[in-house]
């Protein structure tokens, strides 16, 4: 499949202030929640949980919704080329063979960071069935497990007996050691395909959309999972 190369246009800039915005509201959650004498460790596992069930509600959520209400119907899809992969590729959601849906239909703001974001994976700018069965669960179950992550950490914090924090502490590791591990699977199951099919839907020969959108905004759901897996198996009780 034929990539282009980076470009700047409105679906860019406006992406790009989302993705890196939500990470600036979750520290902003961060400071105003949690006391000045919460340990670095927990601030960091609030930030990361707050940035985890930020993007899954925010940009997940947006994604799914145009996944399942933004469509085209084949018969006014002028220039199935502008998008360099035709939707008759794809699975079809609700087997309904005269409509494609996905964020490359819609018009509306909240669909441009999938738009863009779409330059380097193409399966996020349509209803890839894969995709979809995936993100159904990170925003259904994920996100708010990641937010009921951020309340123990508050509560545990905040606590004045020793009883209660640990209580408050025990709910929040083993929570977090199977949001781990769910986001680990995830990632796995979203990108295991293209592994296996040689990267046919992944830009990879442009260097902003493999070591950017592709690497970075992707390797963090590995790098602090694996982190948090890390540090659940030395606060879970092991009796």
């Amino acid at each position: 499949m034929e990539h282009l190369p980076f470009h700047v246009d409105n679906a860019t800039i406006f992406g790009l202030i989302v993705a890196f915005g939500v990470q600036g509201v979750a520290q902003i959650l961060n400071v105003t929640f949690l006391p000045k004498s919460t340990p670095l460790k927990y601030k960091v596992l609030f930030f990361w949980h707050a940035y985890d069930f930020l993007t899954h509600f925010i940009l997940e959520g947006s994604f799914l919704y145009h996944c399942f209400f933004s469509y085209t119907e084949l018969g006014t899809l002028k220039d199935l080329t502008t998008w360099k992969r035709s939707p008759d590729d794809l699975p079809q959601l609700w087997n309904n063979p005269n409509r494609r849906y996905g964020s490359a239909f819609s018009t509306h703001f909240s669909a441009l960071p999938w738009i863009e974001y779409g330059k380097a994976d193409v399966r996020w700018r349509y209803a890839d069935l894969n995709v979809v069965s995936l993100e159904l669960l990170t925003v259904c179950l994920a996100g708010p497990a990641a937010t009921y992550i951020c309340y123990q950490i508050y509560k545990a914090m905040t606590a004045k007996q020793a009883t209660v924090q640990r209580q408050h502490m025990a709910r929040l590791w083993f929570t977090a050691v199977i949001l781990a591990t769910g986001e680990l699977y995830g990632g796995f199951m979203t990108f295991c395909p293209e592994w296996l099919s040689g990267n046919a839907m992944l830009n990879t020969a442009d260097p902003i959309y493999l070591w950017l959108y592709l690497t970075y905004f992707n390797m963090l759901w590995v790098v602090f999972p694996f982190w948090v897996s890390h540090l659940s198996l030395t606060k879970l009780p092991c009796d």
